[in-house]
């Protein structure tokens, strides 16, 4: 079968959005067994909408991972570390690493970006 960008005879990438509306994001349901919304696969990037409410029981991932925060404010647990957040910050997490948000507004939301290998990228050197 043809990928689309291949039928449209499009560049790669050009067959997918150029635009992630928030307000969208935040209408999007959850993926099954996960507590974000899926919005986009592009190799090894996967864009979500993770809006937890109460508390946030996240585990460790396998990728390396992005935060941008949409809204709210709160803080930010990353191993050890505890940062004060707010809108339109931007976090990152190592893959593996022990994470999670406490202490959030009720409209807290984030996007989420993981990308890279299972394992994470390794440092430059």
């Amino acid at each position: 079968m043809e990928s689309k960008s291949a039928a449209l005879n499009t560049p790669p990438g050009q067959d997918v959005p150029a635009r992630f509306p928030l307000a969208e994001a935040r209408t999007a349901p959850p993926q099954a067994g996960r507590r974000s919304a899926l919005l986009l696969e592009h190799g090894s990037l996967e864009l979500r909408y993770y809006a937890p409410r109460g508390t946030d029981p996240q585990t460790p991932h396998t990728r390396d991972e992005v935060y941008v925060v949409a809204s709210g404010r709160g803080w930010f647990v990353r191993a050890e570390e505890r940062v004060a957040f707010e809108c339109g910050d931007a976090l990152f997490v190592a893959a593996g690493v022990e994470h999670r948000f406490e202490d959030f507004s009720d409209d807290f939301a984030t996007w989420v970006m993981f990308y890279g290998p299972e394992g994470g990228e390794r440092p430059a050197t």
